[in-house]
């Protein structure tokens, strides 16, 4: 059993606490103002627990032949768990974490180290000004998981934004989204439509309850010029123990429906989370 004690911290954002887990010795909760954030083994920094992050790890599997290194550029700091999942998974891998809130940025990696030899670079900045300072073409995938509270800020919504994201990816890179929304999916929607201004190839993965409008979730969005394996990423998200819905080309379309990307005047936060969406027990 883990006997290692809570670590309360009040960051420039909130109240962020490290709660070890009972069950796996050196693994941590990470939660925000008391809403489960992220979640990490050090000793197994590959598993992934939150189902979202699941998804983003089976996106990042696809997008390039297994083990082979990538530049990758994270908006949304947490406990950082898929930077540690890259850098096991794709040794070589040089990264970049780019999180508004210094003081969760210093509690994090003073308290739950990075793997060995882990080329990950840290940066207090906002996720925006540090997209649109960053060199053109140097990374070949781009996550995007940045909340402000529990809502994705409104200047990480619009088209001006993407086109900082497709900037910084190279050619054949893919960007990366996790976003909450429920039905009928005005955010969810503008936001493809929105990818769709930069972007050729969009897929939506998301679970079959919340598609059908049974309740809030998270939607993770991936966006190129290129397709992912769409086989692949189908068969990997089948497998989880709550699996998900790969929905790409025709049917993608049909969901986005009449939506309308997003101007920087019109942009809005994600929906407010109803009452114990993202709550812990």
């Amino acid at each position: 059993m883990n006997d290692a004690i809570p670590v309360t911290r009040t960051t420039d954002h909130g109240t962020a606490k490290l709660m070890p887990d009972v069950d796996r010795e050196r693994a941590w909760l990470l939660t925000v103002d008391g809403a489960p954030q992220s979640y990490v083994d050090l000793d197994e920094p590959a598993h992934l627990e939150f189902e979202y992050t699941r998804r983003l790890g089976h996106v990042l599997d696809v997008v390039a032949e297994p083990g082979r290194a990538l530049d990758v550029a994270h908006l949304g700091g947490g406990a950082l768990t898929l930077p540690r999942y890259v850098a096991v998974t794709r040794p070589g891998s040089r990264q970049d974490v780019v999180e508004a809130d210094r003081g969760l940025l210093e509690l994090v990696s003073g308290h739950l180290p990075l793997p060995d030899g882990a080329d990950i670079a840290l940066h207090a900045a906002d996720a925006r000004a540090w997209l649109e300072n960053a060199p053109a073409a140097s990374a070949d995938v781009l996550v995007a998981d940045v909340f402000s509270g529990s809502r994705v800020p409104a200047h990480l919504t619009s088209v001006d934004y993407v086109g900082a994201a497709a900037r910084v990816l190279r050619g054949h890179g893919v960007y990366l989204a996790n976003l909450p929304d429920a039905a009928p999916f005005a955010f969810l929607r503008s936001q493809l439509a929105t990818l769709a201004t930069v972007f050729e190839e969009l897929v939506l993965i998301a679970e079959p309850g919340v598609l059908r409008g049974r309740r809030f979730g998270n939607a993770v969005l991936a966006a190129g010029h290129q397709p992912v394996d769409i086989a692949a990423l189908t068969r990997l998200t089948a497998a989880d123990a709550f699996p998900a819905r790969v929905e790409h080309g025709a049917g993608l379309r049909e969901f986005i429906g009449d939506a309308r990307p997003v101007a920087d005047a019109d942009a809005v936060p994600s929906p407010v989370p109803p009452d114990g969406a993202f709550g812990i027990g």
